[in-house]
């Protein structure tokens, strides 16, 4: 029996597709094509309107591929929100599965396929099928959220903080040093949370001061951290141990006090500048990443001149936006949402070409220099260059990528030291530097 799956959305649906994938292949052959599937699994995102756009476009494009007898399930944040409402909008799809219902998956998938594929085993994070390179992971360390902001349904799909023990993670993580890994990518809804729900206080450097204490050569990345609790316990720490690396992705979604208080947003223009004037004086190689949203209710053409300011003094290294999406449920559906599409989308172009001048001017800076510990992720077929990253940018295609010539092949995951020649908003490009 043949599977093909499609992991829709960010990566915490990544690695749950991976332990889906590790718990089915005990009885059934994952295929690279949809045509040789006899079942099809699509494990969707419903974040924003459109990432369920791409969710119901995949699963009608896929259905186009069932043969005769394939099956079809549809599993993730689409099936957990909207399950009630889409089963008879979708009869392609045999079966829309539940995030609640994972524990089960097993022998759901048993009654679809009529098959003989009782199981008693769960998923775990022990027991993935990996879609990332060899190199790199993620390890998710916790489940929902305890954050209400006004914009956000992932509460509404996801439900509460539900944190995994200290004790788990570490083993996971010692597995995957193990095998070779090289860069752990530590990720949940609100990373700096994690732990409260079990351990009654904020656990995160506790279990980074396990972590390190873990032998082998790996580098771990915190993703998702809400700015105020950003403590100078955790600044201090990744500061001091060389195993983590300085890279803030800190999300604040806005600057002016207004739009956070109505974003039910924690802290305020002033903290926010604080934290990273701190956060870069500590460590002055650190990234700071962030993202905002730009045209939520009461948003006047001033907040975003405001905003814009505030871009320029901190001068993020890696900076993403979105339009503001209503979101069904969310508090925001109360406030009033008179702001166009047009005026939106103009101000998030205001604020993108702002950070495209701030983005190329730090790249500037670093032609000329010699970069340690870059690893390579691919090869550019086009430039006849190869692709790597170093701790400067993130695995989700985000944060740009550095282009390497180099004289002699390199494999993937190989780090090598490169030298900046060039480079745009978003990309380096340098050779490989090999010391006379």
């Amino acid at each position: 029996m043949n599977l093909y799956m499609v992991s829709l959305g960010c990566a915490k649906n990544q690695v749950d597709s991976e332990m889906i994938l590790g718990l089915l292949k005990k009885k059934m052959n994952i295929v690279e094509s949809v045509e040789d599937a006899d079942l099809i699994v699509v494990n969707t995102c419903a974040f924003i309107e459109p990432a369920r756009k791409e969710a119901i476009d995949t699963i009608l494009n896929l259905s186009d591929y069932k043969k005769d007898g394939a099956k079809m399930v549809v599993c993730g944040c689409l099936a957990q929100r909207y399950k009630d409402e889409i089963v008879k909008l979708l009869p392609e799809v045999d079966r829309f599965i539940t995030i609640d219902e994972y524990k089960n998956i097993a022998n759901i998938i048993n009654d679809v396929m009529k098959s003989n594929f009782k199981s008693t085993d769960n998923i775990s994070p022990l027991d993935r099928v990996y879609t990332t390179p060899s190199y790199m992971t993620y390890v998710k360390i916790s489940e929902g959220c305890l954050n209400r902001c006004a914009f956000c349904a992932i509460p509404l799909i996801r439900g509460n903080l539900v944190s995994r023990k200290i004790e788990d993670i570490v083993e996971e993580v010692k597995l995957h040093v193990s095998e070779g890994v090289y860069e752990i990518n530590l990720i949940s809804q609100d990373t700096t949370k994690y732990g409260y729900d079990i351990y009654k206080e904020l656990k995160i450097v506790d279990l980074l001061k396990e972590l390190v204490k873990i032998d082998g050569d790996f580098k771990i990345r915190l993703l998702y951290l809400y700015p105020d609790i950003v403590t100078d316990e955790l600044i201090n720490f990744i500061k001091d141990n060389p195993k983590v690396m300085p890279y803030f992705d800190i999300p604040i979604q806005h600057s002016e006090d207004k739009i956070l208080k109505a974003m039910k947003r924690r802290g305020n223009r002033e903290y926010l500048l604080n934290l990273f004037n701190k956060i870069k004086t500590l460590i002055p190689n650190a990234i700071l990443r962030t993202t905002f949203i730009v045209g939520f209710p009461y948003e006047e053409e001033e907040d975003i001149d405001s905003l814009i300011d505030f871009v320029k003094e901190v001068e993020f290294d890696r900076l993403g936006a979105f339009t503001f999406s209503l979101e069904e449920g969310t508090k925001a559906c109360e406030y009033p949402n008179v702001i166009s599409e047009d005026t939106k989308q103009l101000r998030y172009e205001k604020l993108m070409n702002t950070q495209m001048e701030i983005s190329l001017n730090k790249n500037k800076s670093l032609i000329g220099k010699v970069l340690d510990d870059v690893f390579i992720i691919g090869y550019d077929e086009e430039s006849y260059m190869y692709v790597g990253r170093s701790y400067a940018y993130a695995p989700d295609e985000i944060d740009g990528c550095i282009y390497i010539a180099a004289k002699n092949e390199l494999k993937l995951g190989q780090r090598v030291k490169v030298k900046v020649l060039d480079c745009d908003e978003y990309t380096l490009t340098g050779e490989e530097y090999v010391l006379k």
